[in-house]
Order: C-alpha cells, then structure tokens, then sequence
C-alpha cells in the first residue's frame, strides 16, 4: 500500500507561507496577553516588531534573560502630585550634606544644562562635552562640601525619592525569576543604593555601574571614583564594564529601560545579543521629544509613572514556553 504526504509535494514557498502565519498568530497572542500595551501611554512605531520581539524572548525563557535599566526618572518617579520627585544628586540637597551656596550654585548648573540634555534639537556628540562639564562641576561642589558618609542614609530618608509604581513587583519578580538586573546610572551610586535598600530591594540579583564617592578613613568625601557616567556616554561604560559581570553572560536577551536617548546605548557590552525590547520613558517635554523617542525606543510610555507596562512584559516573557 502507497501513503502520499502531501507535506512533500507543497512547494517550500507554500510551506514558508504556513510557517509565518502560524508565527504570525503566536504574535498577535502577545497582544492579547499583555493587556498593558493598549494604554493610552504607550506609544509604538513598529507593534509587529515588537510583538515578534517580546514572543521570541518568551519562547528563549527567563534563564536567556538580562534587564537594564537606568535609575534616575526611570525607576524612580519623574514627578508626583505635580511636583519634581529628586534625582540622586538632588537627594544630597540637604542641609545635613551641604550649604545654601552650594545649593544655588547646583541649582543655577541644572537650569543651565538640563535644557541641553533634553534638547531634541542638539545631537548627542554636541552634548557629550557640555554632560561632562555640568557633572564634573557638580561633583566639584560636593567634593568641597565634605560630605559625610555617615550622613547619606538620613538625607535619603528625609528626601521625597520615590520608586514608580509598581517597582515591587518588578524586584521582586526579577529576583523570583532569578533574571540578573543591571543599574546602570549616570546618578550616585552610594544614594542609589541607600534608595533601594530603604525600599527594601537591594536583592543579590541587582547590580549596579555608577558614579561612587570616595571617603577618606574618617568618612569624608575627597574624591569620586573611577571613570566619570554621565547620560551620554554610558556605551564606554558598558563596554568597559561588561567583561567583569559573569552573571550577565550567556543571556542574550536585554529588556532595557531608560528616559534618555542616551540610555539606549546601556546594551552595548552584551555579547551575542539575540534580542533587545527597549522601552523610553518620556517624561518631560512631550511634543518636543515625542518623534525622537518613537524613532528610537521599541515602546514610548507619555508621562507614565508606573511599572505597569514593564511588569507585564516581564510577566509574559518569563511565563512557561509554548509546547
């Protein structure tokens, strides 16, 4: 007896054909999974895209991979009740810390270059000098304020710092799922951590590249140390920092959060990268900013002060495979 399959006489055309609405289905799965994503915040250039992304990072599992995100208005809150929640440098604006001088002084560089950081119309090779100028006289003035280390954690817990809503779960999810997370952040290190250990999130699975302060043996501020982060050249510290994280390695896929354009290149010191699903906070200066952002991240979230969104991903994408 002769059985014919009729799978060996379809053209490979017509077979391709199948495969890719069969996976076309799966994508538009994702949608329906991630409720999320409809939010009147989120914004999309490409959903497809994104939707391919997100279904072939869930079907690599959560050992594939790797989240980076920046700290300042990223995890934490941009604002709250209308006003400015306080970046790890405003935190140490703290008479505990330094004087009133020193806080006009920090004040008048922040109206001064803030305005050129978000700057859409500014390319980032014309900025990179001015970040630097900015963060290295600000770094200059602490330094002259001899801060005491000793002091760092009662400014922190006087301070108005807020992680987003939602950032509990994030933590905790990720450290559930053992998935590695990178903080990457252009802010103080030593303030960002005290943050997140006040918060109750300092989990062995967070790591964190920033700028830390030095303390002589009597616990004052003299210097601050190694290479100086600033928002527009963390692909140099991404490269140079790569190679010392092992618990990054073999997770070829990133989840990358950031609010600036800068931060887009946090990714560049994975090797072999499968995928990366980025997604930009906008906070400030929507209209401005909204073309570049939608251009350059994967997903844009307008003036979204939640997790929401990244917990969904991350939700999905750490969920059992498809058999």
């Amino acid at each position: 007896m002769i059985y014919h399959n009729p799978w060996i006489y379809t053209p490979v055309r017509t077979v391709l054909a199948i495969w890719h609405q069969l996976t076309k289905s799966e994508t538009k799965f994702v949608s329906a999974q991630i409720p999320e994503l409809a939010k009147c915040s989120v914004l999309m250039k490409e959903r497809s895209r994104v939707e391919e992304t997100i279904y072939a990072m869930q079907r690599a599992g959560a050992g594939s991979l790797q989240v980076i995100s920046d700290f300042d208005m990223t995890l934490t809150r941009f604002a709250h009740n209308g006003t400015r929640v306080p970046t790890t440098h405003n935190i140490l604006d703290n008479r505990l810390l330094i004087d009133e001088d020193c806080t006009k002084k920090m004040r008048e560089l922040l109206n001064t270059y803030y305005p050129i950081e978000i700057d859409a119309g500014r390319t980032a090779e014309e900025k990179l000098p001015l970040m630097v100028e900015w963060w290295t006289e600000v770094h200059e003035l602490l330094i002259q304020q001899k801060i005491r280390k000793d002091m760092l954690a009662k400014a922190v817990k006087e301070s108005s710092a807020m992680l987003r809503d939602g950032y509990k779960l994030f933590f905790d999810h990720l450290t559930e799922q053992r998935v590695p997370l990178l903080i990457f952040s252009a802010g103080v290190g030593d303030v960002l951590e005290e943050v997140i250990r006040q918060n109750h999130v300092f989990y062995p699975n967070v790591h964190i590249i920033s700028n830390y302060m030095d303390f002589d043996q009597t616990g004052v501020l003299r210097a601050f140390k190694g290479q100086l982060i600033h928002s527009f050249n963390k692909r140099e510290g991404a490269l140079s920092h790569a190679a010392g994280l092992r618990e990054l390695q073999g997770r070829p896929n990133v989840l990358l959060l950031g609010d600036s354009l800068g931060d887009l290149t946090m990714a560049d010191g994975v090797s072999e990268h499968q995928n990366i699903l980025t997604i930009g906070f906008l906070n400030d200066k929507v209209e401005e900013r909204k073309e570049s952002y939608i251009n350059s991240f994967d997903i844009v979230l307008v003036q979204d002060e939640t997790m929401d969104v990244a917990n969904a991903v991350l939700r999905y994408i750490t969920s059992l495979r498809h058999k």
